[in-house]
């Protein structure tokens, strides 16, 4: 081999070692597991919907979960008997949810699924969306009706640094807009008082779009206002321009003009790797009268 031939691989090498010890937090990141997160207001089932009734469609519902095959999934206007069939088709997650009118089992759920051979139930808990959020049922504000959010603390078992998850789920009111607003600010404020310092990731329909209050009290830092930093609208890390057709409610008509209402936030502790509205049909149906959204994110 030539000298020069020698000289230049070794300074090749020498690069690559350089590179290497310099950068060893990124390397650490890309070995960190990726989780799969899904939004999904699968309609409630007691809608008269004609042809897109619940029977017709429920088993479309969990096949389009089970072809994203998420590791965290949250789910809004989900009744009792609508929970019990996800359950029954889940086999692979844990189950958390309750009644928002009771608390129990009446009125709709924002239940959470999580899956249980990657993730330990360290704490989990409710809250009303109202200016009584430990009372089952209350209603505050100009808020058309009840209004909650379900949250889940979690191990994860495929990553080595003990830090616990925080994943909340939940349905915005669509008539009231200040309700929406004060939702956007409880559920921060929420995050503050429980001190929970940790990853989080927030799902939901929340019936608001980037251009209000609501948005923006959520993704925007507050100043001092909240202790904790500003969450991360997933879908616009990875599609930064706006574009005309991002509707994710979609009417059970391939609808797609407009803006999102459905999110999937997160804390500065995850990076984006990508993000999605899903267009699952099934010869030209819909499972839902939303588009489930999606996000795959990584800790830092």
């Amino acid at each position: 081999m030539h000298i020069s031939t020698i000289i230049r691989c070794s300074l090749v090498a020498a690069a690559a070692v350089a590179l290497s010890s310099a950068c060893p937090d990124a390397q650490a990141e890309e070995r960190n597991p990726v989780i799969k997160v899904m939004s999904f207001n699968i309609r409630y089932g007691t809608a008269n919907d004609g042809e897109n009734s619940w029977p017709g469609r429920k088993d479309l519902v969990i096949e389009t979960i089970h072809n994203y095959n998420p590791d965290l999934l949250g789910g809004q206007e989900v009744l009792k008997f609508q929970a019990e069939f996800l359950q029954e088709n889940l086999k692979d997650y844990t189950f958390h949810g309750v009644g928002r009118d009771d608390g129990d089992e009446k009125g709709e759920y924002a239940p959470i699924f999580f899956r249980t051979s990657r993730f330990r139930l360290v704490d989990a808990g409710h809250f009303w969306l109202s200016e009584k959020p430990d009372e089952p049922g209350s209603v505050s504000w100009d808020s058309s009706m009840t209004r909650m959010a379900s949250w889940v603390l979690l191990d994860d078992l495929e990553d080595n640094s003990d830090t616990p998850i925080a994943f909340a789920n939940t349905h915005f009111d669509h008539r009231g807009r200040q309700a929406r607003l004060e939702s956007a600010k409880l559920i921060r404020r929420m995050r503050d008082e429980m001190d929970m310092d940790y990853p989080v990731v927030l799902t939901g329909d929340f019936n608001t779009t980037e251009d209000t209050d609501a948005y923006k009290a959520i993704t925007d830092a507050g100043g001092n206002t909240y202790y904790y930093d500003n969450l991360i609208d997933s879908y616009r890390v990875i599609f930064p321009e706006r574009s005309p057709n991002e509707a994710s409610f979609g009417r059970f008509s391939n609808h797609r003009a407009g803006s999102r209402i459905d999110f999937v936030f997160h804390s500065k502790h995850f990076k984006t790797i990508n993000a999605a509205i899903d267009y699952t049909q099934e010869d030209g149906r819909n499972p839902s009268d939303h588009y489930p959204v999606t996000a795959t994110l990584r800790l830092r």
